[in-house]
C-alpha cells in the first residue's frame, strides 16, 4: 500500500510573492529542490511516475511501490557545501537500487562519476559472508543540462553487452540512463505528449511555456503532484533562501573549476614554451660542440665554451 503524506500549503507573504514575480518559475533542476520534490518521504507518487516514464514501464510492468532512502540532513552547511551531492536514492520492490543525480554544469567527469555512484550502491548491497547472487541490480539516472554524448536523442541507456552480438547481455545488474536537457530543448517541438517521458521533460525544463505545462499536468497526475510540491517550495521563504544558497554554491564551485582549468592550460602552454626553448638551446649547444670537435678543438676547451660533459662531447 502506498502512503502519501500531504504537505499543507501556506499563503505567501508579500516579499515572497515579489521574489517569485521577479524570478519566474523556479528551476526543478536545482538539485536541492529536485531532492525535496523527489527524494524525501512523501514524494513516492511523483518519483514512481518519473521512474516509470524513464524506464518505460507501463501496464503490468509498471512500478507500483518504492522505498525512498532518505538519509540526508539538509543543514545550511550541507546546502552551502560546493561538493555535497544531493542525489535521490530509492529501492524498488525487487530490491533494485535507484540513484538519480542532477548535474547542470559540465565538469567533464560524468561518465566515471556515474560509474562511481553505481559501484557505491552495488557494493553496499552485500555484507561479508553473503552470496554474490544477493547483490541487487542498480539503476542510475543522470539528468544533465549540457551536451554529454554524441548520440542524437536526448534519452540514452547503457547496459553491459557484448560488443558485436548486442543481444548477448553479460548481466542486468547495471543500467545507466542519461537525460540530456540541451538535446531535449533542441527537439522539444517534435515531441509527442502521449509519451510519458516527454511530459516529464516538459516539466523539468524551466523555460517550458505555461500553456504546455498546464497541459502535461492535466494529462499526468504524478506531474501535477510534483508541480504542486515545486509551487509549495517556491512560496516558502526558507526554501527560497536555501535554493539561492545552493545556486550560489554550485556557481562558485563551477567558477573555481573553470578557473583552475584555464590556469592549468595557461601553465601548460608556458611550460611547453619553456621546454621547447630549452630543447632548442640544447640542440644549438650540441651543434656548436659538434662543429668545434670537427675543427679539432680539444674536449676541455669545448666543455669550457658549451658547458657540456666531456663524456657527451666524446660521443659526438
Amino acid at each position: 500500500m502506498l502512503l502519501i503524506s500531504l504537505r499543507p500549503n501556506t499563503s505567501m507573504n508579500k516579499s515572497t510573492k515579489k521574489r517569485r514575480q521577479i524570478r519566474g518559475r523556479f528551476n526543478p533542476l536545482n538539485d536541492l529542490f529536485f531532492y525535496k520534490i523527489m527524494g524525501e518521504k512523501g514524494d513516492e507518487v511523483q518519483l514512481l511516475g518519473f521512474l516509470n516514464a524513464v524506464l518505460g514501464r507501463s501496464g503490468k510492468k509498471q512500478l507500483t511501490s518504492i522505498t525512498i532512502l532518505e538519509d540526508k540532513t539538509l543543514t545550511p552547511e550541507v546546502i552551502g557545501d560546493k561538493t555535497s551531492v544531493l542525489d535521490v536514492r530509492a529501492v524498488l520492490r525487487d530490491k533494485t537500487k535507484v540513484n538519480i543525480e542532477v548535474q547542470v554544469r559540465n565538469q567533464h567527469n560524468m561518465d566515471r562519476r556515474s560509474l562511481f555512484y553505481c559501484g557505491r550502491e552495488y557494493i553496499k548491497g552485500i555484507k561479508e559472508g553473503q552470496n554474490y547472487h544477493e547483490l541487487p541490480n542498480v539503476i542510475a539516472i543522470n539528468i544533465v543540462d549540457f551536451e554529454f554524448l554524441p548520440a542524437g536523442k536526448y534519452h540514452t541507456c547503457f547496459h553491459l553487452r557484448e560488443d558485436e552480438e548486442k543481444d548477448i547481455t553479460l548481466t542486468e545488474a547495471l543500467e545507466i540512463h542519461f537525460l540530456d536537457m540541451v538535446k531535449y530543448r533542441r527537439q522539444a517541438r517534435k515531441e509527442r505528449l502521449d509519451d510519458p517521458l516527454s511530459r516529464w521533460m516538459v516539466w523539468l525544463n524551466q523555460k517550458s511555456p505555461p500553456e504546455l505545462l498546464a497541459e502535461v499536468k492535466k494529462m499526468d497526475s504524478a506531474i501535477q503532484t510534483a508541480d504542486e510540491r515545486l509551487v509549495y517550495l517556491s512560496g516558502d521563504d526558507k526554501a527560497i533562501d536555501e535554493y539561492e544558497r545552493r545556486q550560489m554554491a554550485l556557481f562558485d564551485y563551477n567558477s573555481e573549476i573553470n578557473y583552475a582549468r584555464t590556469e592549468g592550460r595557461a601553465e601548460g602552454r608556458a611550460e611547453g614554451r619553456a621546454e621547447g626553448l630549452a630543447q632548442g638551446m640544447e640542440k644549438s649547444t650540441l651543434e656548436i660542440a659538434r662543429k668545434m670537435k670537427t675543427m679539432g678543438e680539444p674536449a676541455d676547451k669545448i666543455q669550457t665554451i658549451t658547458g657540456l660533459p666531456v663524456a657527451t662531447i666524446e660521443k659526438l
